[in-house]
Order: C-alpha cells, then sequence, then structure tokens
C-alpha cells in the first residue's frame, strides 16, 4: 500500500477519489487528521496532510510518531512524501522540485524513535542513505513519464520552526553542505526507516532562503504562496503518474 505525505501547499489531493475516512488511534495518540482512502488513477492509495485540515499544525508540533504509526497500522508499505522548502543553493529558484538524497538534523525535543522506553530495546537504524533508493527511483520515472523534472539529489537542512531562518543561519547550514531548508523533514525519514517503510520525499522549492536573491531583505509570504500555487499542480501530476508506475509495478511483480 503506497500513502502520500502532503505539507503545506498540499493539504487536499484534487486527483484523489476519496472513498473513505478513517480516524486511527495508535499508542502515540491520533495522527493529524483522519486518513483519507481513495483512488487516483484507479490505484489506491493513502493521503494524509502533515499539518491537518487547515494547515493547523505547526512543524515542531506535529506527532510525527501518530502520523508514521497510523499508516504502518494501516498496511503501508511505502510514502511518498512531500515537503516544502526554501531554495540555499543559487541554482535551486522557486518552482523548482528536489529530490533530495541526505538529511543533516537540526530540530530538538521532537519525539523521534518509537523505541523509547524503560521496557523497549535501544534500536539503532542504519541511516547512511537516509531515503528509500527505490522509492527515490519510482519518483523520477514518474516525472519523467509526463516530461517534468525533478532535481534529483539535494541535502535538506531540517530546522526546527516555526519561524523562518536568519540570514547567518542559512549561511551557516550552507556551509554546513545543505541545499535546501525545510521543517518536517525529521523525525518523519528516520521513523519510517524504523518501521521498514520505503520513504522518499519531493521538495517543491517555495522560496529563496533567508538572506538569498529576492529574499535578501526578508521573504514575502505573497511571493511563497503563488510559487507554491503554481508548482504544486506540477506536484500533483507527478503524484499521479507515481501511483499508476506504483500500480504497473506491483502488477509486474505479481505476474513473475
Amino acid at each position: 500500500m503506497l500513502a502520500i505525505i502532503g505539507g503545506t501547499g498540499l493539504t487536499q489531493l484534487d486527483n484523489l477519489e476519496i472513498t473513505r475516512r478513517q480516524i486511527v488511534r495508535t499508542p502515540y495518540g491520533e495522527p493529524s487528521q483522519p486518513l483519507l482512502f481513495g483512488e487516483i488513477e484507479g490505484r489506491e492509495v493513502i493521503f494524509l496532510a502533515r499539518h491537518g485540515n487547515g494547515h493547523t499544525i505547526p512543524p515542531h508540533q506535529v506527532n510525527y510518531r501518530a502520523n508514521i504509526s497510523a499508516l504502518h497500522l494501516q498496511g503501508v508499505t511505502e510514502i511518498a512524501a512531500v515537503a516544502t522548502v526554501g531554495g540555499i543553493h543559487p541554482d535551486l529558484a522557486p518552482g523548482s522540485i528536489v529530490m533530495p538524497h541526505q538529511i543533516i538534523d537540526y530540530t530538538h525535543g521532537r519525539k523521534s524513535t518509537f523505541f523509547d522506553g524503560i521496557d523497549l530495546p535501544v534500536k539503532h537504524i542504519d541511516f547512511t542513505d537516509p531515503y528509500c533508493a527505490i522509492m527515490r527511483s519510482n519518483w523520477q520515472q514518474a516525472a519523467h513519464s509526463i516530461d517534468e523534472t525533478i532535481i534529483n539529489h539535494g541535502v535538506y537542512a531540517a530546522t526546527q520552526g516555526p519561524r523562518l531562518e536568519t540570514a547567518a543561519e542559512i549561511n551557516r547550514l550552507e556551509r554546513d553542505g545543505a541545499t535546501i531548508v525545510g521543517m518536517t523533514g525529521m523525525p518523519e525519514a528516520a521513523l519510517a526507516r524504523e518501521l521498514g517503510i520505503s520513504y522518499a520525499a519531493i521538495c517543491p522549492v517555495a522560496n529563496q532562503a533567508a538572506g538569498r536573491g529576492k529574499s535578501l531583505h526578508g521573504i514575502q509570504y505573497e511571493d511563497v504562496i503563488e510559487n507554491l500555487n503554481q508548482t504544486m499542480v506540477r506536484v500533483r501530476n507527478i503524484i499521479g503518474a507515481l501511483v499508476k508506475l506504483n500500480g504497473l509495478c506491483k502488477i509486474n511483480t505479481h505476474k513473475k
């Protein structure tokens, strides 16, 4: 089962034909919203808006454990995540769609593991490559099939939020090797890895990061919204192609 996690700018999927909504309770609380079951391109998927209905949950208060656990309890084995970012590298202008291959985690105080408690064993997952290679390949193939371009490498800096970064902080992130910056990449990716779920993200660039380009003296919210509205149309098309590809892969695997 494939799940889509939507972030800022993607609180719903216009191409999702919803068949049912389900409230899921987990040992970690409730997820951001009831899970939406439906079909895209005739294939069943589950959709979850990371920030809840109406985008009301800030990044540092998202119950990432409940979100990932709820999907796992419904039999999800693959997660295609969408996470809006700011572009640090000069080549990553607003409207670019980046598929990161690495993460640097600057968050703090978030519940970041399922193995947390005196009655649970310590678990050290291998996180050398934080994103699933197969899922990344599927994202790339899906985009290629509809003549869309995904930049297939990037280093995601996960910051605490909810405030945006200072120009000096962005300079530091750049020195650390980050090319994009967002607030929701962690611990989501690590939690999926702990449960053995294939996970990869694409990141639409909504704005240049603080102190860069048009954001040299500040980030204009109106520009961010306009960029997102335009880019998310393309993202939804890529998701449609991904779901179709995912279904074909499952059929081909079954035939073998």
